[in-house]
């Protein structure tokens, strides 16, 4: 079992919502701050949103903000962003990354990654 596991993408309309989840296994969530980033053809890698540990604080990419909102599950040891209205930029591969510290820099699991298109 792969340490981090990504699910939850899918095709979507504009406007509309999805669900991404973060499996972990062989380690605890609560230990890492959280977070997702995407990347999408010809364009950065971005940062979305990321929780730390215990959840003390979370912060969104001025991209999202308002329209997504990460959570955690310490009890199924998975994190969860829940987007909701849904643009055709979103579109990209959403990963799943455990930072040991903070929601930057090195992290120390990566999701496999999962496909949330945004099209009508």
């Amino acid at each position: 079992q792969p340490p981090l596991v990504d699910s939850g993408g899918g095709l979507v309309q504009p406007g509309g919502s999805l669900r991404l989840s973060c499996a972990a296994s062989g380690f605890g969530l609560d230990y890492y701050a959280v977070g997702y980033f995407r990347q999408a053809p010809g364009k950065e890698r971005e940062l979305v949103s990321c929780t730390m540990k215990r959840s003390i604080s979370t912060k969104y990419a001025d991209s999202v903000e308002g329209r997504f909102t990460i959570s955690r599950d310490n009890t199924k040891n998975m994190v969860y962003l829940q987007m909701t209205s849904l643009k055709h930029e979103d579109t990209a591969v959403y990963y799943c990354v455990a930072y040991p510290t903070v929601c930057e820099g090195f992290y120390a699991y990566r999701g496999q990654g999962t496909q949330v298109t945004v099209s009508s």
